[in-house]
């Protein structure tokens, strides 16, 4: 939540209070004097006072879910079961979203938050944050492949992926495993890399993104809140500034 609408919620002055309060230097985060109004914080992650005063109120909720297959990465879905409808009803919040998104047939790792400028900033491309998969291809990969990835792949409208890390488990002639570390998220890319060195993607998980690893107890349409070490691993990414570029689609 922006600092501003926070302190306003918490009754600590009207709009034009809090701005005053904030540009006489009373307002602190993690005792680092705060002059930036819009800055994105969380009372539960940060130590915020204006003078004397803490706040405390916890501001949002950051989930952790396994998304299995067949379920969409939506809010609302006419059709299809929507990663929302994993979370128990007393655990949702108004706003509560996705952070990017994953196919339909993919699963794994998916955070889910009502802080729309953190779900922002992870998914703006110059932050790059990098995205790692457990891919499963339907073919032998060699080093020229790793090679390809590293350089950066060309899909066929001439459009080029950033470098990419492409690192082999094993490889047979008709099946495949590796890791695959991408900084960026043009929609369906991660099937689309893999055809473009003629390799079709049979099975995809996301297993972290940027410090956040998928936890290995959930199980698939599991989901927990992150714990605090998450929680602060996610600190650096609550600095917003006025000009952002737009974020693209995801995987």
């Amino acid at each position: 939540m922006r600092l501003d609408k926070l302190l306003e919620h918490e009754k600590i002055g009207s709009r034009r209070k809090v701005k005053a309060l904030i540009r006489s230097k009373q307002v602190t985060v993690d005792g680092q004097i705060i002059m930036n109004e819009s800055l994105n914080v969380d009372a539960a992650l940060q130590n915020i006072f204006v003078g004397d005063t803490k706040i405390q109120q916890k501001t949002h909720v950051y989930y952790m879910l396994n998304k299995p297959q067949g379920v969409v990465t939506a809010v609302k879905d006419a059709k299809h079961q929507t990663v929302i409808d994993l979370i128990e009803k007393n655990d949702q919040r108004v706003g509560l979203y996705p952070v990017g998104r994953l196919d339909r047939d993919t699963e794994g790792l998916l955070l889910l938050t009502d802080n729309g400028q953190l779900g922002y900033q992870l998914l703006l491309p110059h932050k790059k944050v990098s995205k790692r998969y457990e891919v499963t291809v339907n073919e032998e990969l060699t080093a020229l492949d790793c090679q390809a990835f590293s350089e950066g792949i060309v899909f066929s409208d001439g459009k080029k992926c950033k470098s990419a890390t492409l690192t082999i488990l094993s490889s047979k002639k008709d099946e495949s495993h590796a890791y695959l570390d991408i900084t960026e998220g043009k929609f369906h890319q991660v099937k689309k890399m893999f055809l473009a060195v003629g390799k079709k993607v049979i099975h995809l998980k996301r297993v972290s993104m940027g410090p956040i690893q998928l936890d290995s107890t959930l199980s698939l349409g599991e989901y927990r809140p992150l714990n605090q070490a998450e929680l602060q691993a996610l600190l650096p990414y609550f600095t917003i500034h006025k000009k952002e570029k737009s974020v693209e689609d995801e995987i």
